[in-house]
């Protein structure tokens, strides 16, 4: 029963501590990891090893702001659009060129403006466009399945290898014109996952990118990861259960196969926002491109020099906050309202320039949140209290610091769940304490009630913290009890006999005095020391203490009858019993100490039961006590006895009968 009950106990308690990571987990830790991106991570030293905080310079925007629509009334016709291709295409020779939009229909009101902006796509080389997974099935099935076939022979990875399980999630996609697939060389998705960490769905707050997708049994690319492959020559792609590899290029990206969504997922590493600005990289307005587009074409100097893109990685897109439809913003760790071709750029600058942050996978949190509840447990459980708490607190903030120090070099680590999982490690830590203490004190306690009485024993324990040397003068009774010619007659006993005699003859003899509300001071060999009045307060402690012995003779009686049936040698007792002032307290050293009674009035007592001897008496008291007790008892009185020590002879009474 003990064992089950140690079992139930265990899993109850790990069960709470998974609980408790679980929530932990899930609903705190992303907004964890979330400020460190933003505030750890981001603020990391201007050109550190080489390294911007902001966004590298090779990756750049070109939005389709405000200020263009407040001159170019949106929506507009399309060949607009060819200003800002023909600008890129004709003088500024990016090293790829990416259109952060999706296109689904043909403009039926103005199809010249069509036809002309898909001549401009079909000149390019270097563009890659995006598209869209649909989150429903094809309405026409037959169709859709046709499109999908001719799309994904046009534009999936042709030179992967595959060597993990990679199912497919996305059964459709959003169809574009037949004049805009013919115009367009390279497509990528701009599809994106919210709310991931380690693979797993948490939130709305973008924190991963999607670089490959399982469509039609083809692997399709991010518009981010087309445009890489697309500026390295369309290297071959291995991917397994833990990398994206480039083998010609002796790359490789971690990744992690989401169970949930089953394709992989990367983290992104986030960048420092330009100094008033929503935007981490570079960025330009599409109205001061056309501008300077229609300058060279006049023979003016542009606005914006076109060299200032040679080479570089450039992303067109719309974000206009202000227009319902135009306002492509979401949810990042460093930005609640951050513009989506932003986080592509991020994302692609992340690729280009192998700069990504480490997710530390989740059995390496465990594992340093399990190291860092042991340590603080075996710290509570090894130290005194002051110090095992000190010691606990440190180690707790030492997590947090540590995880900054992580983030710092973007290196992301678990730093709430372990800090949390701490906390409750240390509270069941001293709840176990606690308990183990209590039982302890019990075990004392009840080692301590062989050794010496009850009630002195808890006055110990109540003034646990004022324990010393010294006492106070009080009015006490004191019993003295002894075995007559014990001495003699153990000399004919074992060793085993007179233990065995003597622990049975105690054992008859403490209820008795704890039962008159006396405690039993002391064993001195086979004689019995006894106090009534202190610690326990007790007004009758004389005719408690009378009472007390003359229970005691009637005990012995009984045990002579039993022993005397069991061939055992009987015995008799003689007691004495006094009241007076006497000295109570702690006595000894302050290594070791004595709780006991000194004075006169015990040495009288003493004398007293030594007297039984000399009248052949067995109970004698002095007069002192006789005074309280008398109404009680029926005595005979020794008169002028002379005691030792004493310079006058005094009166000492011999009790015959007592009412109990």
């Amino acid at each position: 029963m003990k064992n089950l009950k140690i079992t139930l106990l265990s899993l109850i308690i790990i069960g709470l501590l998974s609980f408790i990571a679980y929530i932990t987990y899930t609903f705190v830790e992303p907004k964890a990891y979330d400020y460190m991106v933003k505030h750890v991570m981001t603020e990391r030293l201007p050109f550190d090893n080489g390294k911007n905080i902001y966004g590298h310079d090779n990756v750049v925007l070109v939005v389709i702001d405000a200020e263009t629509m407040e001159k170019y009334r949106w929506p507009w016709k399309r060949d607009l659009n060819c200003k800002i291709f023909d600008y890129f295409n004709e003088y500024a020779k990016p090293k790829v060129f990416f259109h952060d939009a999706i296109v689904t229909s043909l403009d039926t009101d103005n199809p010249e403006s069509d036809k002309k902006f898909f001549r401009t796509l079909s000149r390019f080389d270097n563009l890659v466009e995006g598209f869209m997974y649909g989150v429903k099935p094809f309405e026409d099935q037959e169709n859709g399945i046709k499109y999908s076939k001719m799309f994904t022979d046009k534009y999936s990875v042709k030179n992967a290898e595959i060597k993990v399980e990679f199912p497919q999630v996305f059964y459709s996609i959003l169809i574009s014109p037949q004049e805009f697939i013919d115009s367009v060389k390279h497509i990528g998705s701009i599809y994106m996952i919210p709310g991931f960490l380690n693979g797993n769905p948490v939130d709305d707050t973008y924190r991963t990118g999607l670089y490959f997708v399982n469509y039609g049994n083809m692997l399709m690319p991010s518009l981010a990861m087309e445009g890489f492959l697309l500026s390295h020559d369309n290297p071959k792609v291995v991917i397994d259960k833990k990398f994206i590899s480039f083998p010609e290029l002796n790359y490789k990206i971690k990744h992690t196969m989401s169970p949930y969504i089953y394709t992989s997922v990367v983290p992104i590493k986030y960048y420092k926002r330009l100094s008033n600005s929503v935007y981490s990289h570079k960025h330009y307005s599409a109205l001061d491109i056309m501008d300077s587009y229609d300058s060279i074409k006049s023979g003016k100097k542009p606005k914006i020099d076109p060299g200032i893109f040679k080479n570089k990685y450039v992303l067109l897109g719309v974000n206009d906050p202000l227009k319902d439809g135009l306002n492509d913003n979401k949810s990042s760790p460093i930005a609640v309202n951050h513009p989506a071709l932003d986080i592509q750029a991020t994302s692609l600058d992340n690729i280009v320039n192998r700069d990504f942050i480490i997710v530390l996978p989740a059995w390496v949190n465990l594992l340093i949140a399990l190291a860092g509840m042991l340590l603080v447990y075996f710290t509570i459980r090894t130290h005194r209290l002051v110090k095992a708490i000190i010691c606990s607190v440190c180690i707790i903030l030492l997590i947090p610091l540590i995880s900054a120090v992580c983030f710092y070099y973007s290196v992301a680590i678990n730093m709430i769940t372990p800090v949390v999982m701490c906390v409750v490690t240390m509270i069941f830590a001293y709840i176990h304490r606690y308990i183990i203490e209590a039982k302890t004190k019990e075990k004392v306690e009840n080692a301590m009630g062989k050794y010496m009485s009850e009630d002195v024993m808890k006055r110990v324990i109540q003034n646990i913290d004022n324990l010393g040397l010294g006492g106070k003068k009080a009015v006490v009774t004191v019993l003295f009890s002894d075995i007559r010619g014990f001495t003699a007659m153990s000399e004919k006993m074992s060793a085993h006999d007179v233990s065995q005699l003597l622990n049975e003859y105690f054992s008859e003899m403490e209820p008795i005095v704890t039962k008159y509300n006396g405690i039993i001071n002391k064993f001195i060999g086979d004689a019995v020391m006894a106090v009534f009045g202190e610690p326990i307060n007790d007004e009758n402690h004389p005719l408690n203490a009378v009472r007390c012995g003359y229970e005691m003779l009637q005990k012995v009686q009984e045990l002579d009858k039993k022993w005397q049936a069991e061939n055992k040698p009987v015995i008799e007792i003689g007691i004495g019993i006094n009241t007076g002032e006497v000295f109570v307290g702690n006595i000894g050293s302050e290594k070791r100490m004595e709780y006991t009674v000194i004075g006169d009035t015990v040495n009288l007592a003493s004398r007293l039961e030594s007297y039984n001897k000399t009248y052949n008496t067995h109970m004698l008291i002095s007069s002192t006590t006789y005074e309280s007790a008398k109404d009680f008892v029926t005595a005979n009185r020794i008169t002028d006895v002379e005691i030792r020590g004493k310079a006058e002879k005094m009166n000492i009474y011999e009790i015959t009968d007592c009412i109990l």
